[in-house]
Order: structure tokens, then sequence, then C-alpha cells
């Protein structure tokens, strides 16, 4: 019969790579981390079994602990934006793991949330920023885990979310150098809206940040995604749910009723409204009010 082992197989999803790892209860690394590239698109069967296959060959392990780059509840997948367009919406990503490794022990949670588990402190407000694909947000309250909020699709500009603004792809697109104004930005307005004692920069981006951080600003490491795994499970606030609800639907305003036409009935008298007089195009091919015809000016001629 196999030992049991405390230790934890950490994963962490991203939206260009998939990452796993064996820590101890501390966070400390077991041996070297595995990679692979995330395919694309990737719905929820193929992640799955991509997983599967990636951590076959890593050591025994008690728990899991993974980080997905969307919006998670009670173990159920809402959103994916970087994934797959399909097939996400309300998957029980958390049981259909832990069946695939053995039906072990699994927490599952935000990816974001899951590297600000292993950057902060525990003491006051502190924020979490990924920079990768997208950005992601996390907010902890003296060390307990706040309700997620997807600020990376939340506008910050009038045409742009903060994954338009500072993901991967505008990176690529504008150059580092206006990146970097853009993270600034970016770092003012969250302490505007947070007032934060503490924020932490995290995920492959963190590579390029050149700017000048303020003090209460950190570069964090891009394995902290890994090294949160361990804290996810002395997370005091974590729900857990055997029997999920249901995913609320999006409940959407209702339409406007539609105005009757001109030329339909009246909405206060029933009656049939008037039409209204035609324009007529003239030499300029600009409209002109209908008047006489010609020949009724020349018979007022004559």
């Amino acid at each position: 019969m196999a030992k049991e082992t405390s230790d934890i197989l950490a994963i962490d999803i991203g939206g260009t790579g998939l990452k796993a790892a064996i820590i101890d209860p501390s966070g400390q690394m077991q041996g070297e981390r595995v990679r692979v590239a995330t395919p694309h698109p990737c719905p929820p069967d193929l992640l799955v079994e991509t997983l599967a296959e990636l951590v076959a060959a890593l050591p025994a392990y008690g728990r899991i602990s993974v980080g997905f780059p969307g919006l998670v509840r009670h173990g159920r997948i809402l959103t994916a934006p970087h994934l797959s367009p399909d097939g996400w919406a309300g998957f029980p990503l958390g049981q259909k793991l832990a069946a695939r490794l053995g039906n072990k022990p699994i927490r599952l949670i935000n990816d974001a949330e899951v590297q600000g588990l292993g950057l902060i402190k525990g003491k006051g407000i502190e924020l979490a920023l990924t920079l990768g694909t997208g950005a992601g947000t996390a907010v902890f309250r003296d060390g307990e885990l706040m309700p997620h909020m997807e600020l990376a699709h939340h506008p910050i500009t009038r045409s742009k979310t903060y994954d338009d603004y500072i993901g991967e792809a505008a990176r690529e697109k504008i150059g580092n150098k206006r990146w970097n104004k853009r993270l600034k930005h970016v770092i003012d307005v969250l302490f505007v809206l947070f007032h934060y004692d503490h924020l932490y920069l995290g995920g492959g981006n963190t590579k390029h940040v050149k700017l000048a951080l303020p003090a209460n600003v950190t570069l964090g490491s891009n394995d902290a995604g890994l090294d949160g795994g361990a804290a996810l499970w002395r997370l005091k606030n974590f729900h857990e749910s055997e029997e999920a609800p249901e995913i609320s639907p999006r409940v959407e305003a209702p339409a406007k009723a539609k105005t009757k036409a001109k030329t339909g009935m009246t909405a206060r008298t029933g009656t049939a409204a008037k039409a209204s007089t035609p324009a007529r195009a003239g030499a300029s091919g600009r409209a002109k009010p209908a008047g006489k015809t010609a020949l009724a000016r020349k018979k007022a001629k004559a």
C-alpha cells in the first residue's frame, strides 16, 4: 500500500502555459516543475486530459490546488476567456479533474487569487495584479480572500478593458515603453479604487516591468501561482460545497416598448396619425420642402 503524503500537487493554468509542481505544506517545491503550452482552443475535456498527461510522472501527492484563468464558483467555471468560447460555462472542473487524478481532495480558485496567496503578508488590504495573457486581480484583507471581481473585463478607458489595456496583445502591439506607461496608470487607478496597503505584481510579464515602482508596490515571482497552492489549503475562509448551487443565469434588462410609427395609430387617441409630406430633391441633391407643382405655378402666373 502506498504511503500517504501531505504533499500537494499545485497546478497553474495560464492562457499560454500549463504548469505543475509538487510542493510541501509550507510551499517548498519537491523537485522540478513541469510545463507545457496551453492548447488553443482548449475546451474542458482537452484541458483535463492535457493536465493528466502533464502530471503523470510527478511524485506522489495527497491533495490538489488549482489556479484557473477565469471566474470560479464552488469548483465550477463561469468564464474562461483565454481558453475557449465553448463548453466552459458551468463546467465542474474541480470534480472532473479530481476524478481524473485519483479522487484526491481538490481546491480550485482563480489563478490571480492563488498567486496572491503566494505573495501576500497577511496584513491590511493587499492586492495582487497578474500580468500575462490578460490582467488578473485578487483582493485580501488581513490574509482573508475577498469575493472575486473580474476587473480584467471592466472598462478602464471608454473603449478598453484592463485585458485590452495591459494584456499581452496590447504589449506586443504598442511596445514595452508605452505598455509600462499604461501599467503605471493602472497602478494609480487601483490605488484610488482600493487604497491598498500593498500591491503585488505577478505573472509572466513582470519581466517587462521597467518603471520605478512606489514603495508599496512589489514585483513577485512568476512561480507564486505554484507557491500559493500550499497557502490555499491553509485559507480559513475557503468555501466548499458538496452540492454546488446552479449557476445563476444572467438577467437582462427588460426591453423598451416599441413606439408606433407616425403613420400608424397614435398612442393616446387611437386615431390615424398624419403622414408627413415627402420632400423633393433639387438639382443639388438636397431635399427641398414640398410646395406648389410646376403646373400650379404656371396657372398662377397666367
